[in-house]
């Protein structure tokens, strides 16, 4: 076959947005020799897989740890990237109770704490350990391959023969288990939990109807964590420079703002157009469904199209997080005596209660009625009674932080629409500051108290900021809301399925392709998007 010969603007596959499942995208098909173009609409790549410097201290924009799902080590041999790493050991804590999570046996340790904190509830505590335990179990098959997506299987016999032929049965009867578990974790601990003080503990640091199997698989994901030395935007910059070794072209600061599926043509916010044999939109799903134009689009999939963008647009995203980021004048062996660098902690054992859910959704119903002193008081509480993603780059990597200084990143789950009412309302400055005035009293008056004074700068990300910088729809960081009826394939044994849109020359990829999504769930997404392109090619 001659190969084809493209004009400046026209490309055998453009890649919308430059996260990390647009990143791996771009990888794979620049390496299969693609005329391959990246478009980003902010300066920096990675979207919440990234990192930045401010007054010498880093930062993670997002994600604070890596775990690998028998899918990113895989990925970075397969493109022979060097990625130097540390592990990254989890603490929990709930009040003045703190325990590392080094190992399996530690999940005895939690047993443990929670039998001290709950003794009235020791026979429950014994029945979330032992589904906890058979759930480990099923994560060990799950992952307990590299994933086949990243191997060469006809020409790697031994993996083939020793490895997925004898896993994949066992595969197929774990996805089995799994999907007997696909009720939402606060439905399945009303079950075999009394105690709602114990159920919250448990799940308030989930996202809202998250699948059983999946929340209550956490113990193994703290197990596997990592950091790149330098900041998990590492892994990013990696990416971005192996496509640009492979000969792929990024474009950054560049926003599509019109997608012609009829001509292949991609239109951006100056007016300029790029050809392409083939897109892959790595970048949120409702915004493209809404750019498509589909004239001169066959009828039948037309029909197809509108039917998926209204279910598409119907849907909303899951909740969303408020990141408050400290620059510390106190010493990281300070906070080292205390607990690891990845930290979730709760400072009470009462739990949220109504207070995240059904008081905040009784307030944002009749928010134009809420005095902005209920607002407050409200939020007081939701503070107090939270659970607490505490993250601290320097107990990794040293490096990370000015000598004798300490950078911490303290982060919650929260509701997108309640930024966006106080926004209506505008006062969302004093109800930001109110935030991290609040959650900064909530860590110095318990587990930190060496705060006190020793703040020295601070700054926060909201719901808002995500939805701004990253682009996705109500702020959310995982996709979409778990609801029975989602818009895109959310079963892992489908994840094939996922990067498929009703338009043959447009793909799907990244976190909202996925349920639960995550960075390996990106990657995975990025790479079966690239796998379409690259076998259609050929053919």
């Amino acid at each position: 076959m001659k190969e084809k010969i493209l004009d400046e603007n026209t490309y055998n596959s453009l890649v919308v947005g430059g996260g990390i499942a647009g990143l791996t995208s771009a990888a794979y098909l620049a390496r299969a020799g693609q005329k391959v173009l990246l478009i980003e609409k902010n300066k920096e790549l990675g979207g919440l897989v990234n990192s930045f410097v401010r007054n010498g201290y880093h930062f993670d924009t997002g994600v604070r740890a890596l775990e690998d799902a028998g899918i990113i080590w895989p990925m970075l041999k397969d493109l022979n990237i060097q990625l130097e790493v540390v592990k990254s050991p989890v603490s929990l804590g709930i009040e003045n109770e703190i325990i590392a999570i080094e190992t399996i046996a530690d999940l005895q340790k939690y047993k443990q704490l929670l039998e001290k904190l709950f003794p009235e509830s020791v026979n429950e505590i014994d029945e979330v350990l032992k589904v906890i335990r058979k759930i480990m179990m099923h994560m060990e098959v799950l992952y307990g391959i590299e994933n086949p997506v990243f191997k060469d299987i006809m020409h790697d016999k031994h993996y083939l023969f020793k490895k997925l032929l004898p896993w994949l049965p066992k595969f197929i009867f774990t996805v089995g288990k799994i999907n007997r578990m696909n009720m939402p974790v606060e439905d399945y601990l009303k079950t075999i939990v009394k105690n709602p003080s114990l159920r919250d503990i448990i799940s308030q640091h989930f996202f809202k109807n998250t699948p059983t199997f999946f929340a209550l698989s956490y113990f193994s994901l703290y197990l596997d964590y990592f950091y790149p030395k330098g900041g998990v935007g590492k892994l990013s910059e990696s990416l971005k420079n192996k496509i640009l070794e492979y000969g792929g072209e990024i474009k950054t600061e560049t926003q599509i703002t019109e997608v012609q599926a009829d001509k292949c043509i991609a239109i951006d916010q100056n007016n300029n157009s790029y050809n392409y044999d083939n897109l892959i939109w790595a970048a949120d799903l409702k915004t493209l469904y809404r750019l498509i134009q589909t004239d001169g689009i066959q009828p039948k999939t037309t029909i197809k199209f509108e039917e998926t963008k209204r279910k598409m647009l119907k849907s909303r995203g899951t909740d969303s997080v408020f990141s408050l980021f400290l620059e510390v004048d106190e010493p990281l062996e300070s906070f080292r005596k205390i607990a690891h660098g990845h930290f979730f902690y709760t400072p009470s054992k009462l739990g949220l209660g109504d207070t995240h859910r059904e008081e905040l959704d009784s307030m944002l119903r009749n928010f134009e009625k809420v005095t902005k002193e209920q607002v407050l008081s409200w939020l007081d509480r939701f503070t107090k009674l939270n659970t607490f993603e505490i993250s601290i780059p320097g107990l990794k990597d040293a490096s990370l932080v000015p000598e004798g200084k300490t950078g911490i990143i303290i982060s919650l789950l929260t509701e997108y629409n309640l930024f966006k009412e106080v926004q209506k309302a505008d006062w969302l400055t004093e109800f930001i500051h109110e935030l991290e005035n609040c959650m900064i009293n909530v860590v110095t008056d318990s587990v930190y108290p060496m705060l006190k004074q020793k703040i020295t700068g601070r700054f926060s990300f909201s719901p808002l900021n995500i939805e701004n910088r990253v682009g996705s729809s109500e702020g959310a960081i995982v996709g979409w809301a778990f609801e029975k009826d989602m818009p895109v394939v959310s079963k892992i044994q489908y994840s094939d399925r996922s990067v498929i849109t009703p338009i043959s020359t447009i793909y799907q990829a990244g976190q909202w392709a996925y349920s639960p999504g995550g960075v390996p769930m990106s990657i995975l997404t990025g790479k079966l998007a690239a796998n379409k392109i690259i076998k259609k090619s050929k053919n």
